[in-house]
């Protein structure tokens, strides 16, 4: 197994936290559509717009962007759509903090 110095550890850090926050604005610039049931990759995760697991919606996941309050919310899972705050899918995970 290849040591990683110092130099190299931060600037594959740095590089990944700089694509995390441009990525991560132009998923929320970029999201328009609102995510159908019947999307092929909702439907690979057990989307749906209406949680049924108790504590656990898009809005308390990791994955979703963009602000609180908002009903309709950009998520890392599905690029380019927007997810209902209180739907649910299978990679559900919850948000730290």
């Amino acid at each position: 197994m290849k040591s990683v110095n110092r130099r190299d550890f931060l600037r594959m850090t740095g590089t990944t936290f700089i694509g995390m926050t441009l990525g991560g604005t132009a998923l929320r610039a970029h999201a328009q559509d609102v995510l159908s049931a019947e999307d092929p990759t909702a439907k690979a995760l057990n989307y749906t717009a209406k949680s049924t697991v108790d504590g656990a919606k898009c809005g308390n996941c990791m994955y979703i962007q963009g602000e609180d309050g908002k009903q309709q919310r950009p998520c890392a899972i599905f690029p380019g759509k927007l997810v209902n705050a209180d739907g649910w899918c299978s990679a559900w995970v919850k948000r730290p903090g």
